[in-house]
C-alpha cells in the first residue's frame, strides 16, 4: 500500500471529529446550553473546533483525491466513490461558508455599520451565534454539515468494508 493509501485513512478522522464536536457545540450554544456552563465561552470554543475541523477537511480531501487516482475509471464501487467525493466537498463548502459568513460578521465595517444603525430595536449581537436574524441558517447550516460529515463517512466506510478499496494494496 502506498504512503497516499495509508495517508487518507489516518487524517480523515480529524475533521470528523472536530466539525463534529463544534456543530455540536455552536448548537448548544444557539440552544442556550451556555447558562450551564458560565465560566465556559462556547462561541469561542465552537469557532475554534469548527475552523480547525475545516483546515483539517482539506488535506483529507487531498489525500483522498490522490489515492483515488490510481483507481480504475470503471470499478464497480465508482459510484459510492463519487458519491463520498461530492459528499466531502459539499461539507468542506458548506462549513467553509459558515466560516467565512462569521469572518465577515466580525469584520471592522460591519461592527462599524451595526453600531451606527439608528434603530433600537436591530440586533447588534457582537457574534454571528448571537445574531437573532442568523440563527434559522446557522442551526440549518450546522445540522446539514453534521449529515454530510455523516454520510461521507458512510460512504467511505463502504468503500472499505465492503469493496475493500485501497485495502491490501
Amino acid at each position: 500500500m502506498s504512503l497516499l493509501n495509508h495517508l487518507h485513512p489516518s487524517i480523515v478522522h480529524f475533521p470528523i471529529a472536530l466539525l463534529l464536536l463544534g456543530s455540536v457545540v455552536a448548537l448548544g450554544h444557539l440552544y442556550g446550553l451556555a447558562r450551564f456552563a458560565p465560566y465556559t465561552d462556547l462561541r469561542r470554543t465552537a469557532w475554534f473546533l469548527l475552523a480547525l475541523g475545516w483546515l483539517a477537511t482539506l488535506p483529507a480531501i487531498l489525500s483522498g483525491l490522490l489515492a483515488q487516482s490510481s483507481l480504475p475509471p470503471d470499478a464497480p464501487y465508482r459510484q459510492t466513490l463519487n458519491w463520498h467525493t461530492g459528499t466531502a466537498i459539499a461539507l468542506a463548502l458548506l462549513y467553509g461558508l459558515v466560516l467565512y459568513r462569521a469572518w465577515l460578521f466580525q469584520g471592522t465595517k460591519a461592527r462599524k455599520a451595526r453600531a451606527a444603525r439608528p434603530d433600537a430595536n436591530q440586533d447588534t449581537a457582537a457574534d454571528l451565534l448571537d445574531h437573532h436574524s442568523s440563527r434559522v441558517w446557522l442551526i440549518l447550516a450546522l445540522l446539514g454539515g453534521m449529515a454530510l460529515i455523516i454520510a461521507t463517512g458512510f460512504n467511505g466506510g463502504q468503500l472499505v468494508y465492503e469493496w475493500a478499496v485501497n485495502v491490501n494494496n
